[in-house]
């Protein structure tokens, strides 16, 4: 009989735990939460001291049935969610509803999946932490309370719109930033640079100018001070350029100077989903589904399911020292002792949010370079997994040592400088080699310190102190200061780490919810506010302006965290938060004026402007003059007037007539043209493949199940309820036969698109027939 039972969150990573731990172990997944406060409703007892009112998730009722099944026939049962406040709660959740008694319920928790973690977490088990329960809970009730309270307000004055704690604060530091790039007003300044040679030689460099009469040029854009001069205008830069063509061009310093370029700390949260977005170009929500994919397990051949990374979401830079020993014996066999640093390296955070219950995000087998799983992950998942590893690797190796050669040159009262740089020896960048200015780490006497990109001259001959020059040509360039960067998603995540403002477990959800929820749209890369975001702004702002504010948020953040370090009472808390706001809420209800978001269209009939209004049905376009006035256009799900019924080949199989493309809340579908014939269908999408059942006749289309998942079925399924169905497409022509049928069995071939290599396979489940594809195969 088995004797304990393990609960993880998701079946990927009950898999991979059940190869860890054997038969003596029953793996089973929660789906994460399997009880929450209810959605149609508060859910909160304010009066009985904020009391949460919990009930079982309605889609996960049979998961918790299975679970008490399973949980009444063992000894033991292991509480292992992910080890995080979330996570923490899960456990709770569950302990609750299976009714454990403390001496059979077991909480472990490991920060990655290998069998060391896994099997010492076993040996290493606790109870329930109530603290880190209690600190989800306060934000769960906190988060409910103010949404809930707030919304309804919303939805009479905005029509139809819902705030969030932290969702809101987000779109406040983004519509105050686009407020600084509409108000901003470019100012005009120059540079002067010279393009010179050695007396003898045709090699040319550029030299920008850097003093003029003793003080230091500068842009615009740079703060001025008694030291400083702007060049503004065109007629000061001819005047300089007159002055000093006169002038002989002299070396009068040469520098050279040897610095080191440190590595920078290996991931957390934040740090990731910037460098992924720089880099790959990945979203916030896509990183951490792949990321979460390569933590809980891949498949890597006969090895089985295997964890390739530690815990994801984390705000600790701190590495174990077995993780350390293991980078050290790889980067010493691989590239030399030379590189490897004299003493290992201990990153250190210190910012306003900073937690260190788990490690930084590195690769849970360090030897498991990207090379070497390649042919199991996925492209996103190689694309990942390869930035953590490169960047874990390159935290734990040597400096790299760069040569900087500094020339100072004098003309009358001018005074160039120019830069060059080199490396002396790679270090760290042989294996990883990105720098964002931003994330930028070096000691005191760093490159990025000394060379200005302004100043930099990748030609920069050897020069002597006291040399004369040729000018060549002066070049005055005219420039004008550029507003604020608006905020992409990575710089956005880095200013909310910055200001202490939510955690790494709440940064792809604000993202998500904001643009989801059309506050904000993204613009290229560019998180831009929208009209309605503005707007919803602008009403918080005026009568929210603590829960909204950035220093308020922050605090909550930090008496989360006390909470959780059970310092403070979570229900005490909530009290000192709920008295004012519900006063404040009271005022708002008052004094807040309804607003109307207006359209760039105007009525047809009377004339007047259409605005944006919501239903239970979606966003439509009404007319302000309503309700002398009922004009209305439907909205798509992008905010645009729903397109006029558009003419299709097809015809009506009741009536005959013409049918019509018509849009749909679920996308465009077929109706009859006629009045009184009511005929909808489905716009079929055809593979070129016909139905293999001999009595059938139809055809295999392309289909969404009801989770948006494509599948290919018969045509005839409404008809007939023909079941044909296939998740793979299926092949056309260019078979082993030639033709598109299975050669043992003559069911139709799928094709499949496989880590390992693509195939062409029967879809028959009785028959085994699978081969790499040739290359002649055509598939829907």
């Amino acid at each position: 009989m088995v004797k304990s039972l393990v609960i993880v969150e998701s079946p990927a990573k009950a898999k991979t735990i059940s190869k860890i731990l054997g038969k003596d172990f029953t793996v089973k997944a929660s789906y994460g939460h399997v009880r929450d406060l209810p959605k149609n409703k508060l859910g909160v007892n304010v009066r009985k001291n904020f009391e949460p009112l919990y009930e079982v998730l309605k889609d996960k009722e049979p998961t918790v049935a299975d679970l008490k099944e399973a949980a009444a026939g063992v000894d033991k049962v292991y509480l292992a969610p992910d080890p995080d406040r979330e996570g923490e709660a899960i456990a709770w959740h569950l302990s609750e509803i299976l009714e454990l008694p403390k001496k059979k319920l077991h909480r472990i928790e490991f920060n990655e999946i290998t069998k060391e973690a896994v099997l010492a977490a076993i040996k290493a088990p606790r109870q329930i932490d109530q603290s880190l329960v209690d600190a989800q809970q306060a934000r769960r009730v906190l988060d409910r309370l103010v949404g809930y309270k707030i919304s309804p307000l919303l939805w009479r004055k905005v029509n139809g719109r819902s705030a969030g704690r932290v969702q809101s604060v987000a779109v406040r530091i983004i519509c105050e930033r686009e407020a600084e790039v509409e108000g901003f007003t470019p100012q005009e300044y120059w540079t002067i640079k010279a393009e010179l040679s050695r007396a003898r030689s045709k090699q040319f460099f550029t030299a920008p100018l850097a003093k003029w009469k003793g003080k230091r040029v500068i842009a615009a854009s740079e703060k001025a001070t008694a030291q400083s001069t702007t060049i503004d205008t065109k007629k000061m830069a001819d005047d300089i350029v007159k002055k000093i063509e006169k002038e002989d061009f002299t070396v009068a310093s040469v520098v050279e100077k040897t610095s080191q370029r440190q590595p920078q700390a290996p991931f957390i949260t934040s740090t990731l989903q910037r460098e992924a977005a720089t880099f790959l170009g990945f979203a916030v929500k896509k990183t951490m589904k792949v990321a979460q994919e390569l933590y809980e397990g891949i498949e890597l051949g006969s090895q089985g399911p295997v964890g390739l990374i530690t815990y994801m979401r984390t705000d600790s830079t701190r590495v174990s020292q077995t993780a350390v020993d293991e980078a050290k014996n790889f980067i010493v066999a691989r590239y030399g002792k030379q590189y490897y640093p004299d003493k290992p390296r201990v990153y250190v955070r210190k910012a306003k949010s900073m937690q260190d219950a788990h490690e930084a995000i590195r690769p849970s087998h360090p030897e498991s370079s990207p090379e070497s799983i390649k042919q199991y992950l996925s492209s996103d998942q190689l694309k990942v997994y390869k930035l953590i590893w490169e960047r874990f690797m390159a935290s734990q190796m040597a400096s790299a040592e760069i040569l900087t050669r500094t020339v100072e040159i004098t003309a009358g009262d001018a005074m160039f400088r120019a830069s060059a740089s080199e490396k002396k020896f790679p270090g760290f960048t042989i294996v990883y080699d990105r720098l964002t200015k931003d994330m930028a780490t070096s000691d005191s006497d760093a490159v990025a310190d000394e060379v200005d990109e302004e100043e930099a001259a990748p030609n920069l001959p050897e020069l002597e102190k006291n040399e004369k020059l040729k000018l060549k040509e002066m070049k005055p360039g005219q420039h004008f200061t550029q507003p604020p960067p608006r905020f992409t998603e990575a710089s956005l995540i880095k200013t909310l780490e910055e200001l202490g403002i939510g955690r790494p477990s709440t940064y792809s959800a604000t993202v998500s919810t904001i643009v989801d929820r059309k506050y904000v749209e993204r613009v290229q890369k560019a998180l831009v506010p929208t009209t309605l975001g503005k707007a919803v702004n602008a009403l918080l702002v005026e009568h929210f302006g603590n829960i909204v504010e950035v220093g308020f948020t922050a605090g909550m953040e930090t008496q989360l965290d006390k909470v959780e370090e059970d310092k403070s009472d979570w229900r005490v808390m909530l009290k000192a938060f709920y008295e004012p706001f519900n006063k404040t809420l009271k005022e708002a209800e008052e004094n807040m004026n309804k607003v109307l978001i207006l359209s760039d269209q105007f009525c047809e009939l009377c004339g007047q402007p259409m605005a944006i209004r919501s239903s239970r049905y979606g966003q439509f376009l009404g007319c302000v003059g309503y309700p002398e006035c009922k004009t209305k256009i439907s909205l798509t799900k992008d905010g645009k007037p729903v397109p006029e019924d558009r003419p299709s080949e097809e015809k009506c199989k009741t009536c005959g007539s013409d049918m019509l493309i018509r849009y749909g809340r679920y996308g465009d579908y077929l109706a009859c043209s006629a009045e009184e014939c009511t005929e909808q269908r489905p716009i079929l999408k055809y593979t070129g493949v016909t139905c293999p059942r001999d009595t059938c006749g139809g055809a295999i289309v392309e289909k969404k199940s009801r989770h948006g998942k494509i599948f290919f079925g018969c045509s005839n399924y409404s008809l007939n309820q023909c079941t044909s169905a296939y998740w793979y497409p299926p092949v056309i022509s260019g078979g082993p036969k030639g033709d598109n049928l299975c050669p043992k069995c003559s069911s139709v071939l799928i094709y499949k698109t496989l880590k390992r290599g693509d195939q062409v396979a029967c879809s028959s489940k009785e028959c085994d027939f699978a081969e790499l594809i040739t290359g002649l195969e055509v598939h829907a």
